[in-house]
C-alpha cells in the first residue's frame, strides 16, 4: 500500500537516499530542507505529484507545527515520520561555545522531540502510524570529543523509549535507528568543529580529527543500503525499538552494553546497602 512519509532533512545523506528510494517505488514524500539544493529541485520536477518540499528550521517550534498541519491538510495523513535532520559537533566539552551547545541541542534533540509531539495527535486520530527516529550508535556508545552530540542522541533515545510505551495503545510504533559511520556529508561535509585548544592536542579529545579526514579511510556504511533497511522497518510489526546499522556499530554497542551490565552487576551489595531494613 502506498504511504505518505514526512522526512526532515532531505537535502543530503540519509534523507536524500530515503526520499529517492521512496519516490521511485511510488510513495509520497513530504520533505523538509533548510536550503533547497539543485538535486532536490530536480527531484521535485521529476516527481511533481508525490514530492512536496517545505523549508523548515527544526529549531523553530512554530514552523514545525505549521509543516505538520499543512501536511495533514494537503495530503490527508502522515503514515510515517522520519526524524532525520541533524548534524555532528566535535570538540572537547571545554572547547565548545554556549552557541555550539544551544544549537546542537535545539537541532538534534529538541527539534526531534517537538516534531514527534506535533505528529502524535494526528497519528492517534487517524488510528495509527510509525515514528522513525534517526539516532546513532552514538546514542549508546560515547567517545571523547563528541560529548554534546552524545548528549543529544542519548537524550532522544530515552525520549523515544518512553514515548513508544505511551503511544502503543494507539497503534503507533516507534523505531530508533542507530547507524554506524556512513559515507555521507554528516562526516565529510556538514560536521561542526569547535574552536580547538592546543591543550587538547595529542589527547583522546582530538582523536576525531583522524576520523574526519578521508585520507585515513572512508566510513564503511553504504547510505543507500542503510536507507533501504530503514524503509523496511516501517512495515515490521511490532515496530523494532532499536535498529543498529553497520557491523562495527553493532559490535561496539554490544561491547559497551556488556561493560555497562557488568559494572551494574558488581554493585549489588552497594545498592542494597542503601535500602531501609524493615
Amino acid at each position: 500500500m502506498r504511504k505518505t512519509w514526512l522526512i526532515t532533512g532531505i537535502s543530503s545523506g540519509f534523507g536524500k537516499a530515503l526520499t529517492e528510494q521512496l519516490l521511485a517505488k511510488g510513495d509520497t514524500v513530504i520533505g523538509t530542507v533548510r536550503t533547497e539544493k539543485d538535486d532536490i529541485r530536480a527531484l521535485t520536477k521529476q516527481y511533481p505529484d508525490t514530492l512536496d518540499v517545505y523549508h523548515l528550521d527544526v529549531t523553530n517550534v512554530d514552523e514545525i507545527r505549521q509543516v505538520v498541519n499543512s501536511t495533514v491538510k494537503n495530503h490527508g495523513k502522515i503514515d510515517v515520520l522520519i526524524n532525520n535532520a541533524g548534524y555532528g559537533l566535535f570538540g572537547a566539552a571545554e572547547e565548545l561555545s554556549d552557541k555550539d551547545i544551544n544549537l546542537i541541542l535545539a537541532t538534534d534533540l529538541t527539534g526531534s522531540i517537538q516534531m514527534i509531539r506535533a505528529v502524535i495527535p494526528h497519528m492517534r486520530k487517524q488510528g495509527g502510524g510509525r515514528i522513525i527516529q534517526i539516532s546513532s550508535y552514538g546514542g549508546q556508545v560515547a567517545y571523547p570529543g563528541n560529548s554534546l552530540y552524545h548528549a543529544a542522541k542519548f537524550g532522544i533515545e530515552g525520549f523515544c523509549e518512553s514515548v513508544a510505551q505511551e503511544v502503543a495503545p494507539f497503534n503507533i510504533g516507534v523505531s530508533i535507528i542507530e547507524p554506524g559511520g556512513a559515507r555521507t556529508e554528516f562526516r565529510y561535509g556538514s560536521a561542526h568543529i569547535a574552536k580547538l585548544m592546543p591543550e587538547y592536542d595529542n589527547t583522546p579529545a582530538h582523536s576525531f580529527l583522524k576520523m574526519l579526514d578521508p585520507a585515513n579511510g572512508l566510513a564503511p556504511g553504504d547510505p543507500d543500503k542503510m536507507a533501504s533497511q530503514i524503509i523496511e522497518t516501517a512495515d515490521q510489526k511490532p515496530a523494532p525499538l532499536h535498529v543498529v546499522l553497520g557491523s562495527q556499530a553493532l559490535q561496539a554497542t554490544i561491547d559497551r552494553l556488556n561493560d555497562r551490565l557488568n559494572e551494574y552487576k558488581n554493585q549489588t551489595d552497594l545498592a542494597a546497602s542503601t535500602d531501609f531494613k524493615d
